[in-house]
């Protein structure tokens, strides 16, 4: 059942699952499938009506193929239009350079795959529905956390069929960075900050289009594109706070300065009618100090905001997701973990989210904000950066920790017998 949780009985107004996960993203609904896989009773949440949704990370990575092919569902999956990238290659002022190359990967899918967030979630919906433990609840927002003393024992939701109660021996926070459940659960947030913003827009892009270069870095801007089969998904990235003064100058000279940066645009950019086409994705890097609890746990971005730096959050939260099922889904068998076996998922996984974050902060720090706030059209590359570009097995590491990350996790919770 996945269109309104109490479908069946529309007048009740508690319920209750062993596991209750808020939130229907890449954790929510990766965890969702692992558990209803080993025969846990599990319900997610989702608030929308569908999992459409622009500006969600695309970008699936070869840790995440992994997993889809542990689960024996990696050929349905690839099925799906996707395009698939393996050199990244970028322009720093005027130099060429090439950042990873993930064809050295000795993995089965050494490639990045471009595929829309909805149709990997949907994805993940339609394979889950062959577990009869596992259920997803569409339009289905949860407000508020259950308490009953210092424990958490579910949450209350507004459902198409009214407001309900649902009682949840273990309850999950997957509603991503701006979630409900930590900021009800009172966990504090370490902030960790980011020198820059990104304004999103698609451009179009002919048949005959065609670019390898994915990054460019010039004096006081930066561009990320990414081909999408029949448009161009854009990154204009600019120092924190100032998308006021872009608006200022003109929506003519941004796409005046998009152009200067990525000439194959010129045609495509068209499609940037007004401001309305560009939406401000304000970037964030936090952690939360504590994950859990007593009945409670946060994983994905509601543990740990990601910025957007080697695309790697939507993978960062399928591992967390699976070191989840793997270290919790036999306990879940029985009942709800104490707070301190809850707490293994963040021993498990706050070492990769910890070196991850401080990756992403030393690129931004040494390329990003100076580039961004350099006025020197002689932008030198980095020594860093050169050194990559000139040691190919040097291509293979970033390689490496944008393909696979740290402690990449491998699927073992078992599965329990299906449905009929």
């Amino acid at each position: 059942m996945d269109a309104g949780i109490s479908a069946e009985r529309p007048f009740q107004r508690t319920i209750s699952t062993r596991c209750c996960i808020v939130g229907g993203g890449p954790a929510g609904m990766m965890l969702g499938y692992l558990l209803g896989r080993a025969g846990i009773d599990t319900l997610v949440l989702e608030k929308h009506a569908d999992f459409f949704r622009d500006f969600r990370g695309d970008t699936v990575h070869p840790s995440t193929l992994q997993v889809m092919d542990e689960l024996g569902l990696i050929e349905g999956f690839l099925k799906l239009p996707h395009q698939r990238l393996q050199k990244m290659d970028g322009k720093f002022g005027g130099a060429s350079i090439r950042i990873a190359d993930l064809s050295r990967l000795k993995v089965n899918h050494p490639f990045i795959a471009f595929m829309p967030q909805w149709d990997f979630l949907n994805f993940l919906r339609e394979h889950g529905k062959q577990f009869s433990s596992l259920k997803v609840g569409m339009k289905s927002d949860a407000i508020d956390l259950i308490w009953s003393g210092d424990n958490i024992v579910g949450v209350r939701a507004n459902t198409p069929d009214g407001p309900v109660e649902i009682r949840a021996d273990l309850t999950i926070g997957c509603d991503g960075r701006h979630s409900m459940v930590r900021q009800r659960a009172n966990l504090e947030v370490e902030e960790i900050g980011a020198p820059m913003d990104v304004l999103w827009f698609r451009a179009g892009k002919g048949a005959d289009e065609s670019e390898s270069v994915f990054a460019r870095v010039e004096a006081g801007k930066m561009m990320v594109t990414f081909d999408r089969g029949d448009y161009w998904q854009c990154a204009y990235v600019i120092a924190k706070g100032q998308y006021e003064a872009v608006k200022a100058r003109g929506l003519d000279a941004f796409r005046d300065d998009v152009i200067g940066m990525v000439p194959i645009l010129k045609s495509g950019i068209s499609d940037v009618k007004t401001w309305d086409d560009v939406k401000l994705l304000t970037v964030a890097i936090n952690r939360l100090k504590r994950w859990t609890r007593p009945g409670l746990l946060c994983i994905g971005d509601a543990a740990h905001a990601m910025s957007p730096v080697g695309g790697v959050g939507v993978n960062l939260a399928v591992q967390d997701a699976v070191a989840t099922a793997n270290l919790l889904a036999a306990q879940l068998a029985t009942g709800c973990p104490d707070e301190y076996q809850l707490d293994a998922v963040r021993r498990r996984r706050e070492f990769p989210t910890r070196m991850t974050q401080n990756m992403q902060v030393v690129a931004q720090n040494t390329i990003i904000s100076v580039a961004l706030n350099s006025a020197n059209r002689d932008l030198r590359v980095p020594l860093a950066v050169r050194l990559i570009n000139a040691v190919p097995w040097l291509q293979g590491m970033t390689a490496r920790f944008i393909g696979l990350g740290v402690r990449p996790e491998h699927v073992r919770s078992h599965e329990a017998t299906k449905a009929t």
